[in-house]
């Protein structure tokens, strides 16, 4: 595991996809799980050609890469913030074998796309645009321990917005987004993508089917003026408390949850 520039005992190695891609994660700090996996099954495959796909607030990489792996003509661009996070990205699509179809940019999103150089240059022409952005909002509740981990789980108020616009601008017309979230911020989500994106589709996320959801999906299409759409709810596990099987599926072997298709393979 060793790994130009990274020190082996402040990472772990950790299996996605059954173990077709093996991703370095900070041992500390936030760390990919479900939700990434999710979210990248959530982008359907195209019929034939390339799809170029844009993985906003990338973290180490999981979201964009588990893209790729899914869909070989998918072309990912990662943005991250963090310097070392996007490190570990770029290593990441090293030792995955990925790194002709998956680049890394270091940019902050909360600067002016214009000061962004790299991005500003592809504006519009990106097929999906894909965000987990942190879930919660500076100032509320116990701040995390250290700069990077708070960064990565929390986002100063209105930064949703921001994101939804910088979303919009790097989306070709008609194309798409798509964005998880904790399932009390959707009013949030909802009227940060209200006039960039329309035809607005989302998916719950129950652990059971007793509980309440804790996630959800939300995907669009760029300038749509299409109603919006609540799908069938997606539920993970059984009674007995392990995955339902389409769900082991998505998480194991790489199948599609298809948000901008459903429904197809939902359960409640």
């Amino acid at each position: 595991m060793s790994e130009p520039g990274i020190d082996a005992a402040q990472v772990t190695e950790d299996a996605f996809l059954g173990g077709a891609l093996r991703i370095l994660q900070p041992k500390e700090g936030y760390r990919a799980g479900v939700d990434a996996v999710l979210l990248a099954a959530a982008l359907p495959a195209p019929g034939a050609g390339t799809i170029r796909v844009l993985d906003i607030g990338a973290g180490v990489g999981v979201v964009g890469l588990a893209v790729a792996r899914r869909i070989p003509g998918a072309l990912v661009t990662l943005v991250e913030r963090d310097a070392v996070t996007a490190q570990l990205a770029r290593a990441n699509c090293e030792r995955n074998g990925l790194s002709e179809r998956v680049r890394v940019i270091e940019a902050d999103l909360s600067r002016p796309l214009a000061e962004l150089a790299a991005l500003n240059a592809e504006t519009e022409t990106f097929d999906c645009v894909l965000a987990n952005p942190p879930y919660h909002s500076e100032g509320r509740g116990t701040a995390a321990g250290d700069a990077t981990k708070a960064a990565a789980n929390a986002m100063p108020e209105g930064s949703l917005a921001r994101w939804a616009r910088f979303m919009a601008a790097m989306a070709r017309p008609r194309g798409a987004a798509i964005v998880i979230h904790k399932a009390e911020a959707l009013a949030e989500v909802l009227r940060a993508l209200d006039g960039r994106f329309g035809a607005l589709k989302v998916l719950a996320v129950h652990a059971r089917p007793t509980t309440a959801a804790t996630r959800v999906l939300v995907s669009g299409i760029k300038s749509s003026r299409g109603p919006l759409q609540v799908l069938p709810a997606l539920t993970l596990h059984d009674a007995e408390g392990g995955f339902r099987p389409d769900i082991e599926a998505i998480l194991r072997r790489g199948a599609a949850l298809d948000m901008l298709g459903r429904p197809k393979g939902s359960s409640g």
